[in-house]
């Protein structure tokens, strides 16, 4: 299959490599020279800007996004709605709001283009292992799709999948996402504590959690990875970002009036993680020597 793909940047990349290795043919595109370079390198044919991608793509056309969300997405969809004809697809791999998602799926659909978001996981083993796609957009076009997906996939029947209608593949995505961040956040606490009593080798532990435990999962491996070199860790701050699936996750489970404590407390917990000195914290030890004389650390020994 004839796919265009705009945006090189990690994931984009690996992409349009795994692409090119299954013998797709691949036009790519990216505002980086040396994206593109590398991409022809591995076998797809270079495009310096959108309308030449766009020409250089048979009829119906098929363009997978591999750009941040927000913005730059918006971007991208605006100015390709201008180019392509009924009948052509475009396809969001990206990380958008499954709201936006739908706005731009209901304005394209107006104009006879298709519409795929497809929520992506895998990171940058995907080369490798295969992603896993999460897919909303009418069955018509996830069909048309399909030879990708598989490609994409870790087989052809295994990891991809139609949700729903256009936006839910990334509401789909969003939820994935939250659910990462507490598990994350669990493994995180569990060798903190364990951490702490300074007399376990970490990594070994993982390992052994990665056979038979209730617990093993791949991201335990990827954790043991991290452990392997210096359980310590003393190259890395620990300042966690959120990319905002998680907060997504959150305001969705409070509009629906879900539960979802342990999503939230992850969430929160990768806030903490951003403050060189919490004041919420340092209040609480005012407080506790307020009430009872409790010792206070101070910063002015």
């Amino acid at each position: 299959m004839e796919l265009g793909m705009i945006g090189l940047g990690k994931m984009g990349g690996n992409m349009t490599a795994r692409l090119t290795k299954s013998g797709h043919r691949i036009v790519a595109t990216d505002r980086n020279a040396d994206a593109v370079q590398a991409a022809v390198d591995g076998g797809a044919t270079g495009a310096a800007s959108l309308p030449e991608l766009v020409d250089k793509l048979g009829v119906p056309r098929a363009i997978w996004i591999m750009v941040p969300a927000g913005d730059p997405t918006e971007s991208v969809v605006n100015e390709l709605s201008g180019l392509l004809s009924a009948g052509d697809l475009i396809v969001d791999g990206g990380n958008s709001n499954y709201k936006d998602t739908m706005h731009r799926g209901a304005e394209l659909e107006a104009k006879g283009i298709h519409f795929v978001d497809v929520g992506t996981s895998g990171g940058v083993w995907g080369l490798t292992e295969g992603y896993s796609m999460m897919v909303g957009g009418s069955k018509v076009a996830v069909d048309r799709l399909a030879p990708i997906l598989e490609s994409l996939a870790p087989a052809a029947d295994k990891g991809w999948g139609r949700v729903g209608p256009v936006g839910a593949g990334h509401f789909v995505k969003m939820v994935h996402n939250g659910i990462e961040y507490g598990m994350m956040q669990a493994y995180a606490e569990g060798f903190a504590v364990l951490h702490k009593k300074e007399r376990f080798a970490l990594d070994q532990i993982a390992e052994i959690w990665q056979y038979g435990s209730v617990v093993r999962s791949w991201l335990l491996e990827l954790t043991a990875n991290a452990l392997e070199v210096n359980q310590d860790l003393p190259d890395i701050k620990g300042w966690v970002a959120d990319s905002g699936e998680g907060r997504w996750t959150v305001a969705e489970a409070i509009d629906l009036d879900v539960p979802a404590p342990v999503i939230t407390a992850s969430l929160m917990m990768r806030f903490v993680s951003r403050q060189e000195e919490s004041y919420g914290a340092k209040l609480l030890a005012a407080m506790r020597n307020q009430f009872g004389g409790h010792a206070v650390e101070s910063d002015n020994p």
